[in-house]
C-alpha cells in the first residue's frame, strides 16, 4: 500500500520526518518496501512566465515564445495551441530529462529558430494524462516565477511504500497505519471529524425525502447496504490537492466522482461505489447472479457470471461484481447529474472466492477479502456524500439502510501475564492496558476482557493481545535468551537425511551445478505435463501458483529458459526440495542442464549441447557421493512422459526400486515451457536411496594395493538392441575377487560386423593380492569373463 508522507500527517499529529516514520513502520510489523520522491524526477523544472508570444516565422503551428523562468529570458518554440503572452507555466531549461516522453532537453534549431527547452504539458511530467497544450498555472503563481515546480506545487512529499499481512486488514488505510505509529508513541491521532473539518464532518447527511429504492436478497454473500442519492452534481474534475495526493501512489485522477471513492478507499480503507441514476432500471438489489449472467466491469473486460457469486443488480441487468468491481454501463460520466453512492458490507470469505473464479484483482477486493470495518458504513457513507456534496455540488436525499452489518462487539479473555510465558517481556498490567488502548481496544472494568474494535477482525484471542503489546513495546526489546546447554561436548543432532542433503549440495555444487530455490506451487498446465498434481490449493496466490509441484522439474525449466534468454551459453542449475505425489511429500534432487555442454573452438567446430551421457554421468556421480551402491544399480529405460523417449532412462537398485532418472526431456515439454534445443536433467529420488548402516565415527584405514593392476581388451559381439551395461555388468561378476573394474571404451558397426550385431570393447581391469598374476591365473580369468559373456548371448570377436 502507497500513501504520502503527508497524507500521513493528515491523520497523525507528529513532527517526526519521513526516516523516523520508515523506522517506527517496519518496528512495529509494518514493513517500508520502498520510499520515492517523485517531485525528485521534476527539480529541474521552473515555474515561469510567457513575456511574449509572436508566430514562428516559417511554421504555421509554430510559436516563438520569450519566457521569464527567474533569469534572463529564454526564447522557446512551442506547439501548444495554449501558448499566449502571459501564461503561467512549467519551464524545462536544456538539460532537463523530461520522464513523460523519455528525452533529455537540449538547446536545438526548430525550423532555423533556437529553442532553449521548453514548455512541458501535464503527460511530459508525468502528472496526469491530459495533452492539449501546456501547463496553465493560477495567476497565484506569479510571485513564484523562477520556484522549482515541484516546491511549488508540494511534489516534494514522499511516496511511502509497505507491505500489509493479510491479517492486517485496518491498515489497508491511510488512518489506520497512522493509528498503529500514535500507539507506538509517533505522535497522536487525531479525530475523524477534525480530518474532515473542511468538508463538513463527518456526521451522516440525511437530507431531503427518502432514500434509493435498495433491498438485499443475498444476506450471506451482502449482510448490509446503505446508499443514500445526490441529485445536480456537476463531474468535473477534482481538486489538485486530491489529484496531487491519488496521482503520487499511482492512481489516476478520472473525474471528481470517481476520485472521491479512491481517495476514501485509500485514506479510510472504505471501498465505495458510485452509480449514475439515470443509467439504472429501477432500484437495485444485492443478490445472487443467475446462472451464465454477464456483466463488463470498469476494466472494459466481460465476465461470466454464476450462482454463487453476489452481485448488485437493478431489474434490467447487472451493475456491479458485489465488492469487487462496478459494471461499465453505469459508472458516471462527465455528464451525470445524479447519482447514488452505494456503501456496503460484503463477506470476505465470499469476496474471495468470487475474485479466484473470476481471477479479477482490484483495490476494493484486496479490502473486502481482507475484511473492512463492519461498523463504518454510515460514517463512510457520510463521508462520501460531505465529499460530493462540496466539490459537486447538488442536493443530497434520505438515507436508505438495507440488513444490518456484523458488529456485534466481541471481547477475548485479557491475561497479563501472558506477556511474559508468551512474548517474552516483562510489561506490568497498566503499560499494556495503555498500548491496547491507544490501539482501540476496551479493557473491561475487572480487567479481566479486552473489547475489540470492530476494524480488528484478526484478534480472536488472547495470543492476539500479546502480539499486539510486544508489537507496539517493540520486538527489538524483547530480551535475547540463550537456550540451555548440557555441560560437555554437544552430541550431533543432524539426521541422516539432513547430512544426505548437505552432502548432495556441496557434490552438486563441486560439480559446477548452481543452487536454485523455485516455487513449490505451479500452475496445473505445468502440473498436467508431468502427471498432474494430487494437492490443489484452495486459496492460491494466483492461477499460476494453484498446484503443489509433482516434480521440481517445471521451475528449474522456467529459471533456465530465464537465464538462457538473458544470453547465458551453459545453465547447470540444481535444485533439493519436495515434490509432492499421493499423500506424502519426497525429497528429491533435481538438476537442469541447458544450452553448450561445451563451447566451441577450433578443435571441435561448433559448440556441443548436452546430452543423455551428461546426465547419466552426473547422476552417478550424485549417487556415488550419496553413498548409494552405484555398482549394483541396473540400468533400465521407463523413465516416464516427460523424456524423449530412446534418449533416457532409469537407475534402479533391483527392478523396483527407482533411485535416479535421467536423460534428455521430451521436446513437447520443451515446447511448452518455451525452451529450444535438447535439455539434459536428473531427478534423483533421496527416499529411496538406502541408509548405510552405522559404523561409527572412525573411516576404515587407507589400504592401497602393493602390486600394480593388470588390465586386458576384450571385444564381443552382441545383438544390435542390448545395452553395454548389461554386458558390463556380466563380466564383472566373472570374478569378483580379482576383476576390480570394467568399462566400455568402443562400439563398432559396419564392415566385419554381421547386420543386426554390434561389437563392444571392454577394458577389464585386473589387482593382484599379495602376489602378482601368473599366465596360466589370467587364462582362467579370461575364461571366465568370456564365459559370462555368452550367458548374454555375446561371443567373442575374432
Amino acid at each position: 500500500m502507497k500513501f504520502t508522507l503527508g497524507w500521513l500527517k493528515q491523520h497523525l499529529d507528529t513532527d517526526a520526518d519521513i526516516d523516523t516514520v520508515a523506522e517506527a513502520l517496519t518496528r512495529i510489523g509494518l514493513e517500508v518496501e520502498g520510499i520515492e520522491n517523485p517531485g525528485e524526477k521534476l527539480s529541474d523544472f521552473i515555474v515561469a512566465r510567457v513575456l511574449e508570444a509572436k508566430p514562428h516565422p516559417d511554421a504555421d503551428k509554430l510559436q516563438v515564445l520569450s519566457v521569464d523562468a527567474g533569469g534572463e529570458p529564454q526564447q522557446v518554440v512551442c506547439g501548444a495551441p495554449n501558448a499566449r503572452t502571459g501564461l503561467i507555466g512549467v519551464f524545462g531549461p536544456p538539460g532537463a530529462y523530461v520522464p513523460g516522453s523519455d528525452f533529455t532537453l537540449k538547446v536545438a534549431a526548430i525550423r532555423g529558430v533556437t529553442s532553449n527547452g521548453m514548455m512541458c504539458s501535464v503527460r511530459e511530467l508525468e502528472l496526469g494524462d491530459s495533452h492539449d497544450g501546456i501547463i496553465e498555472l493560477s495567476e497565484d503563481a506569479l510571485g513564484a516565477v523562477g520556484t522549482p515546480y515541484p516546491e511549488f506545487a508540494g511534489l516534494n512529499d514522499p511516496v511511502i511504500d509497505i507491505a500489509i499481512t493479510p491479517n492486517r486488514q485496518d491498515c489497508m488505510g491511510v488512518r489506520g497505519v497512522a493509528r498503529d505509529l500514535a500507539a507506538a508513541g509517533l505522535g497522536t491521532l487525531k479525530p475523524l471529524d477534525q480530518v474532515y473539518a473542511e468538508f463538513g464532518g463527518t456526521a451522516p447527511v440525511e437530507g431531503e425525502g427518502d432514500g434509493p429504492d435498495i433491498a438485499i436478497e443475498d444476506q450471506e454473500g451482502c449482510p448490509a447496504f446503505y446508499a443514500q442519492r445526490v441529485s445536480g452534481v456537476a463531474n468535473g474534475e477534482a481538486p489538485e490537492w486530491m489529484k496531487r495526493r491519488l496521482t503520487a501512489i499511482g492512481q489516476r485522477p478520472i473525474s471528481a466522482l470517481v476520485d472521491i471513492t479512491n481517495f476514501v478507499m485509500i485514506d479510510l480503507g472504505r471501498p465505495l461505489h458510485v452509480y449514475d441514476l439515470a443509467k439504472l432500471d429501477g432500484g437495485l438489489v444485492a443478490r445472487k447472479a443467475k446462472p451464465g449472467e454477464s456483466v463488463v466491469a470498469l476494466n472494459e473486460k466481460a465476465y461470466t457470471l454464476d450462482e454463487t457469486m453476489t452481485v448488485i443488480a437493478d431489474s434490467s441487468a447487472v451493475h456491479d461484481i458485489g465488492g469487487i468491481m462496478g459494471g461499465e454501463h453505469s459508472g458516471v460520466a462527465d455528464t451525470t447529474s445524479d447519482v447514488l453512492i452505494e456503501c456496503a458490507y460484503f463477506t470476505p470469505e465470499a469476496i474471495a472466492k468470487t475474485g479466484q473464479k473470476l481471477n479479477l484483482t482490484s483495490d476494493a477486493r484486496q479490502r473486502f477479502e481482507r475484511g473492512v470495518d463492519p461498523a463504518f458504513l454510515d460514517e463512510g457513507l457520510a463521508i462520501a456524500t460531505r465529499l460530493v456534496t462540496s466539490l459537486c455540488g447538488g442536493s443530497a436525499s434520505g438515507i436508505t439502510r438495507a440488513g444490518n452489518p456484523p458488529a456485534e462487539p466481541r471481547s477475548v479473555a485479557f491475561k497479563p501475564e501472558m506477556a511474559r510465558t508468551l512474548g517474552g517481556i516483562d510489561l506490568d498490567t497498566a503499560t499494556q492496558t495503555d498500548i491496547l488502548t491507544r490501539l482501540g481496544f476496551e479493557i473491561s472494568a475487572d480487567g479481566t476482557q479486552a473489547i475489540v474494535p470492530t476494524w480488528r477482525r484478526d484478534v480472536t484471542g488472547p495470543a492476539d493481545l500479546v502480539e499486539e503489546v510486544v508489537r507496539i513495546h517493540g520486538i527489538d526489546n524483547v530480551p535475547s535468551q540463550p537456550l540451555p546447554r548440557p555441560a560437555g561436548v554437544a552430541q550431533p543432532t543432524a539426521t541422516w537425511e539432513q547430512k544426505l542433503e548437505r552432502k548432495l549440495r556441496r557434490a552438486a555444487a563441486t560439480r559446477g551445478f548452481h543452487e536454485a530455490i523455485t516455487w513449490s506451487f505451479i500452475s496445473e498446465s505445468d502440473a498436467a505435463i508431468f502427471g498432474g498434481g494430487n494437492w490443489t490449493l484452495a486459496n492460491p496466490i494466483s492461477e499460476d501458483m494453484k498446484v503443489m509441484r509433482p516434480s521440481l522439474l517445471p521451475g528449474l525449466l522456467t529459471a533456465a529458459q530465464r537465464n538462457l534468454a538473458h544470453s547465458e551459453d551453459s545453465v547447470r542449475l540444481f535444485e533439493l526440495g519436495r515434490r509432492y505425489i499421493g499423500d506424502t511429500e519426497h525429497p528429491t534432487l533435481t538438476l537442469v542442464m541447458a544450452g553448450d555442454a561445451a563451447p566451441r573452438s577450433w578443435r571441435t567446430g561448433k559448440a556441443r549441447s548436452f546430452d543423455g551421457y551428461d546426465a547419466k554421468e552426473a547422476a552417478l556421480a550424485l549417487l556415488e557421493a550419496a553413498g548409494a551402491p552405484v555398482a549394483n544399480l541396473l540400468v533400465m529405460g521407463d523413465a516416464g512422459d516427460a523424456w524423449h523417449p530412446g534418449r533416457s532412462a532409469t537407475l534402479r537398485l533391483g527392478p523396483k526400486n527407482v533411485l535416479a532418472t535421467f536423460g534428455v526431456l521430451h521436446p513437447r515439454v520443451l515446447k511448452a515451457l518455451d525452451l529450444d534445443g535438447p535439455v539434459a536433467a536428473v531427478e534423483i529420488f533421496l527416499d529411496a536411496i538406502p541408509e548405510k548402516r552405522s559404523t561409527g565415527f572412525l573411516r576404515p584405514a587407507y589400504t592401497p594395493a602393493q602390486l600394480q593392476p593388470v588390465t586386458r581388451d576384450f571385444a564381443f559381439l552382441v545383438d544390435a538392441d542390448m545395452t553395454a551395461d548389461t554386458l558390463i555388468r556380466a563380466v564383472k561378476g566373472a570374478d569378483k575377487k580379482a576383476i576390480t573394474d570394467a568399462r566400455l571404451f568402443d562400439v563398432f558397426t559396419g564392415a566385419g560386423v554381421a547386420e543386426g550385431k554390434k561389437s563392444l570393447a571392454i577394458e577389464i581391469t585386473l589387482q593382484p593380492g599379495d602376489k602378482s598374476f601368473t599366465d596360466e591365473e589370467l587364462k582362467a580369468i579370461a575364461d571366465k569373463v568370456v564365459a559370462a559373456a555368452a550367458k548374454q548371448g555375446a561371443t567373442l570377436r575374432g
